[in-house]
């Protein structure tokens, strides 16, 4: 008996070894090819965010970034927010840049109403990569909000001697300001007597709800879901051609208002990097969107696909500098 244990014992050992020396073998091999696989087009790209944590604009770069990494496309992404000017400092700095073939800027309709309201480069200056995704835009409340319903905030907007405080995450012709003052406008309110409050992120937008220092707020369709979800906040409506999945509330249509309003987020290079890197980083990011990862970040963000690259994303922006130019000047911009 003793025998037979001692030679079971010996063969385990044996098997052990055996093991041991296959998987430094593999390790040795990957290590090899490790050494001469080629480097992932994304790896060491820098996304610039050109407002603070918290925003769309910032949730889109991070998650961009993650799922970059969780498809393989890339190792690190960093992403870093560098706020001020109402976001035309991340402009200045992607100019100042120029060649830098590790950069990128994050941005959106917001970045090219601010581009028109300040002294600063225009966004076709830059060079054009992939706009990613659109949304929405929800109208937001406390959730102890008196306004249990949009008519009952309409109600008390078209009144002269009610105050409503309006507020919203981008500046003076973003999003949220141009999506509260076309739906003034399509109510009959005029816009110079609406008191729209900027709040410069989500973070600041949000305490700013809860707290009621302003009494309703416009923002994207995901930038608060988890407020939302929470019960924390309520949404009156929504500003899209459809319902967003998982959000109790209508459409402007569905009640009456005959507005649609999307706002969308893509991703521009420093001018001057060179055509060959230009077309490796829109086939990242062309590989990015067909991903089932991406299909799933955009499922939990309440984002729609909005995927349009290269010439055509940067014909794309040079028609939106015009439209959006043109709805900023009724509202004081050009």
């Amino acid at each position: 008996m003793r025998g037979r244990t001692g030679n079971r014992r010996a063969a385990r050992r044996c098997v052990r070894r055996r093991l041991r020396i296959a998987a430094a073998a593999a390790a040795l091999l990957l290590a090899a090819a490790a050494g001469c696989a080629p480097v992932a087009p994304m790896s060491g790209v820098r996304i610039m965010v050109p407002n603070p944590p918290g925003s769309g604009y910032d949730m889109t770069a991070r998650t961009v970034a993650a799922t970059l990494k969780d498809t393989g496309l890339a190792g690190e992404v960093d992403v870093f927010n560098l706020p001020g000017a109402a976001g035309t400092a991340g402009m200045a700095r992607l100019m100042y840049e120029a060649g830098n073939e590790r950069l990128l800027l994050q941005m959106g309709m917001g970045l090219v109403a601010r581009t028109h309201l300040h002294d600063t480069h225009r966004i076709t200056e830059a060079v054009p990569l992939a706009r990613m995704v659109q949304e929405p835009t929800v109208l937001l409340v406390p959730a102890d909000s008196r306004y249990r319903t949009l008519d009952d905030l309409v109600d008390d907007w078209r009144d002269p001697a009610v105050p409503v405080r309006l507020g919203g995450g981008s500046s003076p012709g973003g999003p949220d300001h141009l999506a509260l003052m076309l739906l003034a406008e399509r109510l009959g309110i005029p816009t110079g007597d609406t008191d729209y409050v900027w709040h410069d992120g989500g973070g600041e937008m949000l305490s700013a709800l809860i707290e009621q220092r302003v009494d309703v707020a416009a923002a994207g369709a995901g930038e608060y879901r988890h407020a939302v979800e929470a019960r924390e906040l309520r949404v009156l409506a929504v500003t899209g051609p459809e319902r967003v999945p998982g959000l109790d509330a209508p459409t402007l249509r569905e009640l009456g208002i005959d507005l649609e309003f999307l706002n969308w987020r893509g991703l521009l290079a420093p001018p001057d990097i060179s055509d060959s890197r230009r077309e490796e980083l829109i086939g990242a990011l062309a590989e990015l969107r067909d991903s089932p990862e991406w299909r799933e970040a955009l499922e939990d963000n309440h984002w729609q696909d909005a995927y349009l690259a290269g010439d055509d994303f940067g014909a794309f922006l040079a028609a939106e500098d015009d439209r959006v130019g043109g709805l900023l000047a009724p509202l004081g911009g050009e």
